[in-house]
């Protein structure tokens, strides 16, 4: 339990009090909003775009209370996810992105795994990303997803049938690839 007001007091007091609300919303969000931006975008530099419109949105949208202030917050970073990437699409781009994912001292095994994993999300569709990050990444529940998407909990659900059984393809497809040249070797 965090001390002092509630996100959702926060949200309610955002024009009143001179930014605190705002910046305790940040300290308490904005590293979680920033990681599910890059997994979303794929991009450092969009993500960081995207933070900045969220918490612009912020300031000016308005909290009804129907879910968690998280998931109020986590809705608002998904559009302007969405039209990131819509507005990027007519863009070609000429400039590698920077490999943003170094590895540090840690675990070889469990860095390779991570790298493995970004590189298949970055294989699905935006629709499949969204919520695979956010069901198995970011833990949320399928109503929480939901009202993130602002879609029904069955689109939900059928969404992330669709992502897990695209993943398993696009997965044994990675494996069959590995392992075809030994046979081609052995066939010559």
């Amino acid at each position: 339990m965090t001390d002092g007001p509630t996100d959702e007091q926060l949200l309610s007091n955002l024009a009143g009090d001179e930014g605190k609300s705002f910046r305790i919303l940040i300290d308490r969000h904005g590293r979680y909003l920033f990681g599910l931006a890059r997994t979303l975008t794929r991009n450092l530099v969009e993500a960081e775009d995207v933070v900045q419109e969220t918490l612009l949105a912020l300031l000016t949208a308005r909290f009804r209370g129907g879910s968690s202030a998280r998931t109020f917050i986590v809705s608002i970073l998904v559009r302007q996810a969405a039209l990131a990437r819509r507005k990027s699409r007519g863009w070609l781009r000429f400039v590698a992105r920077p490999d943003d994912r170094a590895v540090g001292s840690g675990d070889q095994a469990s860095a390779d795994a991570k790298l493995d994993l970004a590189v298949l999300l970055e294989r699905l569709s935006d629709e499949h990303r969204e919520v695979i990050v956010m069901r198995e990444l970011q833990e949320m529940s399928y109503d929480q997803i939901a009202a993130a998407l602002e879609v029904p909990r069955g689109t939900v659900e059928s969404r992330l049938h669709r992502a897990r059984e695209h993943l398993r393809t696009i997965w044994a497809d990675d494996v069959n690839k590995q392992t075809e040249p030994s046979k081609v070797n052995q066939t010559r």
